[in-house]
C-alpha cells in the first residue's frame, strides 16, 4: 500500500514538473510557416496529418529515397520470410547519414517542438517491411505508444498503400479523450495484463468503424501522428508494405528506456544484416 501511494505521489510530482516545463518553454517555441502550421494544428486537434514528400519539398528527400531503396534490397536479400508472417522485418537505420539528415531537418524538428511543447530529440528511424498477415495481433491491435507524453512519429510510405498493403489507421483523439466514456472504456480494455492492445471487434461497440480513418496513399505519402495520444494500429494486408518510421520525443522523455530501440541493437542495422547473411566457412565454428 505504501509503495502504491509513493508511486502515485511521485507520478503527480512528475506531472506538475512537466506542466511547469511546458509553461516555461511556451515563449521559446520556434515559428513555423503557414503550411507547417497546418501540420501542427492537425496534430493538436486531430492527432494526425497526412501530406507527401513532394508537398514537404525537403532538399534531403532524394538522398533519403535512394538510401531507402538500397536498404530494402539488402533487407530482402537477408530475409527468409514465409508467405504469411506476423512480425515485420525491422532495421534500425539511424546511423546512416541519408536517414538522419532527413530526420534532423530544421522544419521537422520545429514541427515536432511546436506540438510537443518542449525542446525535442530525434530518437531515430526504423525501416520496416510488413508482410501479408491473416490474424490481428501485436501492433496490428489498437494501441497508444508509451515513449513519452507526446510522441511525434513521421511515417513515410515507400510503396503505394491501399487495402491490400494495409494502411495505417487511427481514430481522432477527440473521440477517445481520457475524460470521456469512450476513452475510459478503451483504457480499461487496454490495461489488461494478458493481452496487448485492442482487437477490432472489441473497439467497434465503442467507436463505430465509420470513425476509423485509414491513411491510404501513393508512395511518398507522409503521415505525422502523435502516437502517444492517438489510438492507432496497422491493418491486415495481403501484400507487402515498406515504410520509414521517424520518432521524436521531448529531450527528456517520460520513459527513456522505451526510446533506446531506435539506436541500440534491439533491431539489426544494415551491417549486421549483411554480416549475418554471409555464409560462414565450414570450419568457422570449430
Amino acid at each position: 500500500m505504501f509503495y502504491k501511494i509513493l508511486t502515485k505521489f511521485l507520478d503527480l510530482c512528475s506531472e506538475c514538473v512537466y506542466i511547469l516545463s511546458l509553461l516555461a518553454h511556451s515563449t521559446k517555441i520556434p515559428h513555423v510557416s503557414s503550411s507547417d502550421r497546418l501540420i501542427v494544428d492537425g496534430l493538436k486537434k486531430e492527432g494526425a496529418y497526412v501530406t507527401s514528400l513532394t508537398e514537404l519539398g525537403l532538399l534531403s528527400t532524394p538522398n533519403l529515397l535512394q538510401a531507402a531503396k538500397k536498404s530494402l534490397e539488402i533487407m530482402a536479400a537477408a530475409s527468409t520470410e514465409p508467405s504469411v508472417q506476423v512480425e515485420p522485418q525491422i532495421c534500425t537505420v539511424t546511423n546512416l547519414l541519408e536517414f538522419s539528415q532527413w530526420g534532423l531537418e530544421d522544419r521537422l524538428l520545429q514541427i515536432a517542438e511546436n506540438h510537443i511543447g518542449l525542446p525535442v530529440k530525434f530518437q531515430g528511424v526504423h525501416l520496416r517491411r510488413d508482410f501479408p498477415s491473416i490474424e490481428q495481433c501485436g501492433i496490428q491491435r489498437w494501441h497508444w505508444d508509451i515513449e513519452d507524453r507526446r510522441v511525434v512519429k513521421i511515417i513515410v510510405y515507400l510503396n503505394d498503400v491501399d487495402e491490400k498493403t494495409g494502411p495505417f489507421e487511427y481514430i481522432s483523439k477527440s473521440l477517445t479523450s481520457r475524460w470521456s466514456w469512450q476513452g475510459w472504456k478503451i483504457n480499461h480494455i487496454a490495461k489488461r495484463p494478458a493481452m496487448f492492445g485492442i482487437a477490432d471487434e472489441e473497439l467497434t461497440p465503442i467507436i463505430p468503424t465509420s470513425a476509423w480513418k485509414k491513411c491510404s496513399g501513393l508512395a511518398g505519402t507522409v503521415i505525422f501522428v502523435d502516437a502517444a495520444n492517438v489510438l492507432h494500429h496497422g491493418t491486415l494486408r495481403s501484400e507487402e508494405r515498406s515504410a520509414l518510421f521517424f520518432v521524436y520525443t521531448a529531450a527528456s522523455p517520460k520513459r527513456p528506456a522505451e526510446c533506446t530501440q531506435y539506436s541500440d541493437q534491439t533491431y539489426p542495422n544494415l551491417d549486421r544484416l549483411v554480416a549475418d547473411s554471409v555464409p560462414k566457412p565450414a570450419y568457422a565454428d570449430l
